[in-house]
């Protein structure tokens, strides 16, 4: 992939972004809000094939892509927002990314202590290893870049698997294994304050992950939650030793207009640390969307823990119970 960029690196042509901001203006003329979106009101009929193609390439291609080309800095908050749901919504339906119901994530450096139990890595400026999120693709819209660093970074989910079991076939064995990690007090009526889905999944012929290490570790504090052993730990630092291979792994620099998709089931992503602009405005900043879309493959049951539900298309996100779908500009 590195040597072949053509294959993951996209450009809009100026017809498609002239496209998309003739959507983007004529629905922000309407009394509609953001969270209304749909294919009805955000037409794009040249467009529209792309994504399906893209949709395609995520879920039985190589799981990710990057288009390039959009003049963010030319637009509003507003209307960099709307294309990007705009988009969002001819991949699939979008998930709630916390508690409170947000559909539209705000990625960005709020000086956040890493090392609190309810904070969420991406709050801060810190490098959040390699994972998993919690929807089947994940989308990410650049608005600005930090001053030095921030680097993101894709490695696949199989290719670990396949070097694992060349290695050490009995470590591998263990990530299949139900395992606590921690839900950082984003907690479904009902359920424990953790969920238990093994790191590696085996269903319908697919092999699927669910990983965020630092989670796995704070799950500990709960007495109640399953033990690592030394061995569990060791197969999770040759996961994470394979996963930093710079063999294994590809590193690509996001730019402003740059738009990311990645599926989670494939794919576990990861962002360098980064030193942030002394100015607030002037920050790293990107917009992120979590969508479940429709053909995508099945789920094994211990998702249902996580995901709330594993039906197809309507599967995915943070739900609690006081949840309600809403979107906020930031």
């Amino acid at each position: 992939m590195e040597k072949e960029p053509d294959l993951w690196l996209k450009t809009f042509s100026l017809d498609e972004i002239n496209e998309l901001e003739k959507a983007a203006d004529d629905f922000l003329s309407s009394s509609l809000s953001i969270g209304d979106l749909s294919i009805e009101n955000f037409p794009l009929p040249k467009l529209s094939k792309r994504f399906n193609a893209l949709k395609e390439t995520l879920i039985h291609g190589h799981g990710f892509e990057v288009i390039r080309g959009l003049p963010v800095t030319n637009y509003s908050q507003e209307k960099a927002a709307t294309i990007f749901c705009g988009i969002g919504v001819y991949l699939g339906s979008a998930r709630s990314q916390n508690a409170a119901g947000h559909i539209l994530g705000h990625v960005r450096n709020i000086s956040a202590d890493a090392n609190d139990v309810n904070t969420r890595i991406y709050q801060t400026a810190e490098r959040q290893t390699f994972h998993t999120d919690s929807a089947d693709i994940v989308g990410l819209m650049c608005l600005k870049t930090a001053k030095k660093g921030g680097g993101s970074l894709l490695v696949s989910t199989e290719t670990i698997y396949n070097e694992m079991n060349k290695r050490r076939p009995d470590l591998l064995k263990l990530l299949f294994e139900p395992i606590a990690t921690d839900r950082r007090g984003e907690i479904p009526q009902g359920e424990k304050p953790y969920f238990e889905i093994p790191i590696l999944n085996w269903y319908d012929g697919k092999l699927t992950g669910m990983y965020q290490r630092q989670y796995i570790e704070s799950a500990q504090r709960f007495p109640e939650a399953k033990r690592l052993t030394k061995m569990h730990i060791e197969a999770m630092n040759l996961f994470d030793q394979l996963a930093n291979d710079p063999k294994l792994h590809l590193q690509m620099e996001l730019k402003p207009g740059d738009l990311q998709f990645v599926y989670n089931h494939s794919q576990l992503h990861d962002r360098e640390g980064f030193e942030d602009h002394p100015e607030l405005e002037n920050r790293r900043y990107l917009y992120r969307l979590w969508i479940s879309p429709k053909g995508d493959r099945e789920l094994p049951e211990c998702f249902k823990e996580r995901f709330g539900s594993i039906e197809i298309g309507n599967r995915g996100g943070i739900i609690t119970e006081n949840t309600k779908l809403t979107f906020e500009l930031g």
